[in-house]
């Protein structure tokens, strides 16, 4: 039986934007649960949940203070319940943001870890003494600026932090702590939970030599804000240790029927999609995983070609889960904009690579709408990176957003109250009750059927054809059916010859007439043939 998983398209959202019951401003798990007829609607297979779990929202839930208790702000475990057994009577499987790999400050763990040397909890977070001069122990940067050190007087040592100072790192080489977080991992899957998306899965061990780092390999162009990409980050992150801990949670999640684990590899370039290879190798680690590969600027067929041949050689036994955008980086209809010739013909021409791809397949709320990133004021920000570094530092706020459903409805009726990021006139323009018959989210929804209707797409190999760029083309090919999908990746138009029985399947902006392929600007066709054909550049 082929696990549910394997070609799964899977539905993110963000619960503070997406819809609120309560009229606080902020989104919570009943107003998910009375959405959910949308999401089951588009075709999705599993929604994916950030972080609900009670928090201080230093960085929006991102920093657990009790990983077995839901936040006010969404709710209560009765309304979990609710939205877990409204989604399983619609078909949809319910995953959970789980960020394990440090705790609030906040944490009942960590206040006590900071008492003294001595005590229960002592060694459950990663402290050293300083240096001789005073200064922290390595020279390792957090993600959001400054040293990933922060000295506490109480204890007189400094605690690691990878992010906020106030999101302290867990110890993960102190058994206690693996065994603790496995039990409240547990705690989740006995409540009915599916599975679990792994935030920052290979950060979960640090060097225990607590060894510097050198600098990069190879410079890249950073912004002064981006420290951390001037170092290899060989000592602070994706340590060998992550694997044996992997292995723990498989062996935790297998006693379990059709769960899932997604690990986020919190990695960029190829070196990404080398650890995704290791992460999903074989039976016993993740069941799959992504990382930022797909989900920056590039644009091009040679980007796409190595992150899906990188996966492919360095886990031929593995399983990639492939998006375009998340709540972590600008929408890709916004951020692809240079290649595009509007807003709706990138967004089509997004969905339907993403639905060729092999995989599994994340969307994000409002990408099925061809939502744009919103146009903040430092005044409308709340993201921690943006408010330190602004303006050389947009933040992620401007993907973060409320949904809209209604749009002459206050809040294009997201919530009564004031809501906690604003909703402007571009975004609710595009709108669940504004959508037409042959608008965006109609299209996602045929694009999406037709991807579970076709054996190519759900279970095909994957085969490139060399073409110049702009032009990705690869064949999909199962034992009922094989299609050659071809996208151009530019505002202008290109023709292709086809030579050999061809028909178009699906396509945008494109027409085959007579062997001949013409693609308008973003534009694309799948092409369904029974024997193999030759495509070329006219």
């Amino acid at each position: 039986m082929r696990e549910w998983w394997r070609s799964a398209v899977i539905y993110q959202v963000y619960p503070r934007s997406f819809q609120d019951d309560d009229g606080d401003g902020v989104g919570d798990l009943r107003g998910i649960t009375r959405r959910l007829d949308h999401i089951a609607e588009i075709g999705a297979d599993c929604i994916w949940l950030s972080p609900i779990f009670q928090s201080p929202q230093a960085d929006m839930g991102y920093d657990v203070s009790d990983y077995l208790a839901i936040d006010p702000l969404f709710g209560n475990l009765a309304d979990f319940d609710a939205l877990i057994k409204g989604a399983h009577a619609r078909g949809l499987k319910v995953i959970v943001d789980q960020v394990l790999s440090h705790t609030s400050n906040k944490h009942e763990w960590f206040k006590q870890s900071r008492l003294s040397r001595d005590n229960d909890k002592a060694d459950w977070y990663v402290w050293a003494d300083p240096l001789p001069d005073g200064s922290p122990p390595t020279n390792w940067h957090s993600h959001f600026g400054g040293p990933a050190w922060e000295f506490d007087p109480q204890r007189g040592q400094y605690y690691l932090h990878h992010f906020l100072a106030s999101q302290p790192d867990l110890n993960f080489h102190n058994p206690d702590v693996v065994d603790a977080i496995l039990d409240t991992c547990k705690f989740w899957l006995d409540r009915g939970l599916d599975g679990f998306r792994l935030d920052t899965v290979n950060y979960y061990f640090h060097d225990k030599e607590l060894r510097s780092n050198p600098p990069a390999q190879t410079r890249p162009q950073v912004m002064a804000t981006d420290l951390y990409g001037m170092q290899h980050n060989l000592y602070n992150k994706t340590r060998p240790e992550n694997l044996g801990f992997l292995e723990r949670m498989r062996a935790l999640t297998d006693q379990y029927e059709d769960i899932m684990m997604v690990g986020e590899v919190g990695e960029m370039g190829h070196r990404s999609i080398e650890i995704m290879g290791e992460y999903t190798a074989g039976m016993s680690r993740l069941h799959m995983a992504y990382s930022f590969a797909m989900l920056g600027p590039d644009f091009n067929v040679e980007h796409f070609q190595n992150c899906i041949q990188g996966f492919q050689r360095g886990a031929p036994d593995g399983h990639p889960y492939w998006s375009f955008s998340n709540h972590d980086v600008p929408r890709h209809v916004s951020r692809w904009a240079e290649h595009s010739v509007s807003e709706d013909t990138m967004a089509r021409l997004a969905c339907a690579m993403l639905m060729s791809f092999e995989g599994t397949i994340g969307i994000y709320q409002g990408e099925e709408l061809g939502q744009t990133d919103t146009e903040l004021t430092y005044e409308e920000l709340t993201d921690p990176p943006a408010l330190r570094f602004w303006p050389a530092v947009k933040g992620r706020d401007g993907c973060r957003t409320p949904m809209v459903w209604e749009k002459d409805e206050p809040n294009a009726g997201f919530s009564t109250g004031k809501p906690w990021l604003p909703v402007k006139a571009p975004q609710a323009a595009k709108a669940v009750d504004s959508q037409t018959e042959d608008g965006i989210l109609a299209y996602y929804k045929a694009a999406i059927a037709r991807r579970k209707a076709s054996p190519a797409l759900t279970q095909g190999s994957t085969t490139f054809l060399t073409l110049p760029e702009p032009i990705l083309a690869f064949t999909r090919s199962a034992p009922e059916e094989t299609l050659t999908c071809v996208f151009n990746l530019s505002p202008e138009p290109h023709t292709l010859k086809v030579t050999g029985e061809a028909t178009t399947m699906f396509s945008n902006e494109a027409t085959l007439d007579d062997g001949t392929l013409t693609l308008d600007g973003n534009g694309f066709a799948y092409l369904s043939h029974a024997s193999k054909i030759k495509i070329t550049a006219v």
